[in-house]
């Protein structure tokens, strides 16, 4: 049944924004070391670990010793690390014991009172079937093959000339000058955006997953929505223009779609922003990763430089060594068994894409390196699994196949010349910035 439509000051006060790691600001710094920690100590949910990029040992461990972990926060209740490939993987597959609908990211216990910091934006990654399947199928359209073939020369044609325009033998940061332009104009145009506003979606996108903190970008809750608000504001312009002039894109296909024509821009907010994030975050860190791990794993650019149609093979590769995204929440609808722990009702699941794709057991002894003869790389689960599974998997495995066929053919080397700068996030698995040098072939 469809909900009555809702003015935009009453939805935004019954949905006010809370940013993915939230809950995870009350985590401080100076995190030990795994192997000096009890296990019951061990919570790999601290963002600092992210930012710090010292993750790795802590999902060794729980991968080693306890793969569905136990953790409990007063604000967010129970929670459960699950960080093997196929308990990620059955939890990924199980919607029905394993729900999204009350959130894809860790947060207060369900049945808690929502208050000014918590809260969701309802999107159809956060819904089960029939709902979840009736929304996802009227934006499915945007990356089906026609679209993709449709879009192959646009996307080439932008990225020759990103590339073509960068400074030679000159430090600049690959994050802003490279992934964030490419992700971004490409994300205007799936959504008809105005080129000359498109860097709003950038700051949107950074917006919604931010911890706010003073000194920070996002310096506070009240900062946060109010920028929301900008964002809702402005959508709602192109979507009254959309429902009267409709064309091939996201806002008109909401605005027109069987089961989400009738709803209100407002009440498309969370799908706007699910639909932001996950067509720039995610895609522009796999260009960012991309980068610096052929730089961390030198043998590997050798290999891709001297045989351009590795690229094929790199991009499954980059795509699992990134994980873009570390994480996504369920929650048990009922009592339920995983890996021999006793799972209750209400329970939050979280599923560790990361560690998963780093998982001895299916990638080998070798699964934090990047190794381009990997025979299974295609098994990631970076987009997840199941009725979840990535709609914008093809498109983003597009764009990153492009961009390494373009470098190759035009730069000798990109050259990381400083450590990145990483998202305070551990949901984002993320580069502020990255500086680089290129040289082109001559």
């Amino acid at each position: 049944m469809t909900e009555t439509p809702i003015d935009r000051e009453t939805w935004l006060a019954r949905r006010p924004v809370r940013s993915p790691d939230m809950e995870q600001a009350i985590f401080g710094g100076d995190v030990g070391e795994a192997a000096d920690l009890p296990l019951a100590d061990i919570n790999p949910l601290n963002p600092h670990l992210f930012r710090e990029h010292r993750w790795h040992d802590h999902f060794d461990r729980l991968r080693r010793e306890d793969p569905v972990h136990f953790n409990q926060l007063g604000s967010a209740g129970r929670y459960w690390s699950v960080t093997s490939y196929d308990d990620v993987r059955a939890v990924d597959g199980d919607w029905k014991t394993y729900s999204s609908a009350n959130g894809i990211t860790i947060g207060p216990p369900v049945g808690a009172p929502v208050n000014d910091s918590a809260g969701a934006l309802n999107s159809f990654i956060s819904m089960d079937p029939p709902r979840q399947t009736a929304e996802r199928k009227t934006v499915r359209g945007i990356s089906a093959p026609s679209s993709l073939r449709n879009l192959d020369d646009l996307i080439r044609e932008r990225t020759v000339a990103v590339l073509d325009r960068l400074p030679e033998g000159a430090t600049f940061d690959w994050v802003d000058e490279v992934s964030i332009e490419l992700t971004t104009l490409l994300l205007a145009t799936l959504f008809d955006f105005p080129l000359e506003d498109r860097h709003k979606l950038t700051r949107w996108s950074d917006v919604v997953t931010s911890i706010p903190q003073p000194g920070s970008s996002i310096e506070s809750g009240a900062q946060q929505r109010a920028e929301i608000r900008e964002c809702l504001e402005y959508f709602e312009g192109l979507w009254e223009e959309r429902r009267e002039n409709p064309g091939f894109d996201l806002v008109s296909m909401l605005a027109h779609g069987e089961a989400t024509g009738d709803m209100a821009a407002a009440e498309h907010l969370g799908n706007i922003f699910l639909l932001i994030v996950g067509g720039n975050d995610t895609t522009r860190n796999s260009m960012s990763g991309s980068v610096y791990g052929l730089n961390k794993y030198s043998d590997q650019y050798d290999k891709l430089i001297a045989d351009p149609s590795l690229v094929s093979k790199l991009v499954p590769e980059i795509i699992r060594w990134q994980t873009p995204l570390s994480y996504m929440r369920r929650t048990a609808t009922c009592d339920t068994e995983l890996g021999g722990k006793q799972i209750l009702k209400d329970d939050q699941i979280l599923m560790w894409y990361l560690s998963a794709n780093r998982d001895e057991a299916v990638f080998g002894d070798n699964a934090d390196a990047i190794d381009l003869d990997r025979p299974n790389a295609d098994q990631h689960l970076s987009f997840g699994y199941g009725i979840h599974f990535c709609m914008g998997s093809r498109l983003a495995e597009l764009q990153l196949r492009i961009l390494w066929e373009e470098i190759l053919q035009r730069f000798d080397r990109i050259e990381v010349v400083g450590e990145p700068e990483r998202t305070l996030s551990a949901f984002i698995n993320g580069y502020t910035a990255l500086p680089v040098k290129v040289a082109r072939k001559s």
